[in-house]
């Protein structure tokens, strides 16, 4: 039964947020109900014709885009969450960690534009490499500008008028959202991600970008935590609720929940990161051992050749020794030279 409508306002006195209510009160919200079906329906798809030409597909990347991103995604927004977003600013930031957060790590982990390549046909998927290619893309997913919108918006949004705006019009509140998103997706598409998108870095740089990115949802949480004056006060004291928390004791509540979830995702995406680059080194260690071993097998190839008569040892001496030196020669560049691509 729902018992209060997903942006409710102050007319709409809604009754305290019990352990019950939040784990039964679900809205259908329609836009965001059909968008996670399309992109559901989109990955499942591909799944499906993968299976068909018999190639195998992960099941954690499944799981990761369709439960871990999709779902989420669902639960932040229909669930008691997205119910009592606009009356709870302690809601709102769950809400908002896990939109910006946790949601787009498991897309990103996901590897939907991976599935795309290898299932598309022809065009669509010419089209969606010239996407991908374009200097748009490059620009979007440059680490340095995605990390800085990642941290400037929570600020930009607390501490101006946009978020009380936001809680007042349906419109922008559905706007916000679909930011939080898409900054996110933006981010963790290179620092996380499997797909071939540009903007991605080393593993080290990454390491770095995680580390840079973490104290500035605890320096937000605590100066929230710390405020004496509501966020959007107007609108909070406008409900009147008489039921806890107050909207001050809220407040406190809602920039704990930024500080502490803040450390546990960094945390979870960490450990996501060691394992993604050790899984990496193995596959590298795995591809220099064949390459190595395909040159030792053209060394005693070349050193095994027979000469078949007196007029022609001279030219086969000279190919032979021309093919060691060449495999030698390619022996020492890999023993020294660049390191490998990764393997996509």
């Amino acid at each position: 039964m729902v018992l209060v409508p997903l942006h409710a306002t102050p007319n709409d006195q809604p009754p305290p947020l019990t352990p019950t209510r939040l784990l039964t009160e679900w809205t259908w919200e329609w836009s965001m109900a059909l968008g996670i079906i399309i992109a559901a329906a989109l990955y499942i798809t591909g799944l499906v014709v993968l299976h068909r030409r018999g190639d195998r597909w992960p099941v954690p990347r499944s799981l990761s885009f369709l439960l871990g991103g999709l779902g989420t995604i669902a639960i932040a927004t229909m669930s008691a969450l997205g119910t009592y977003d606009t009356v709870l600013f302690s809601v709102h930031m769950v809400q908002h960690m896990i939109l910006m957060m946790v949601a787009p790590m498991f897309l990103a982990l996901g590897a939907p534009i991976t599935l795309a390549l290898r299932t598309l046909r022809p065009r669509p998927r010419a089209l969606l490499l010239a996407v991908l290619h374009s200097r748009l893309a490059r620009v979007l997913t440059f680490a340095p500008l995605v990390l800085a919108l990642f941290i400037a918006t929570p600020f930009a949004l607390y501490y101006s008028p946009f978020y009380e705006i936001s809680l007042r019009s349906g419109f922008w509140h559905a706007f916000l959202h679909l930011h939080f998103i898409l900054i996110g997706c933006l981010l963790m598409w290179p620092l996380m991600g499997i797909d071939p998108v540009p903007g991605r870095i080393s593993y080290p740089l990454r390491l770095l970008l995680l580390f840079l990115m973490l104290p500035f949802h605890a320096f937000l949480g605590i100066s929230i935590m710390s405020a004496t004056t509501l966020i959007a006060e107007k609108w909070y004291l406008a409900f009147n609720r008489t039921w806890p928390p107050s909207p001050l004791d809220d407040q406190y509540l809602a920039g704990g929940i930024m500080w502490a979830s803040g450390d546990v995702i960094a945390l979870l995406m960490l450990v996501a990161l060691f394992a993604q680059w050790y899984a990496h080194s193995q596959r590298e260690a795995r591809r220099e051992d064949r390459r190595l071993d395909r040159l030792e097998s053209r060394l005693q190839q070349a050193a095994a050749t027979p000469v078949s008569s007196r007029g022609h040892e001279e030219p086969a001496r000279y190919d032979q020794a021309r093919a060691g030196r060449a495999a030698e020669a390619e022996m020492r560049a890999a023993g020294t030279g660049g390191q490998p691509g990764d393997d996509q």
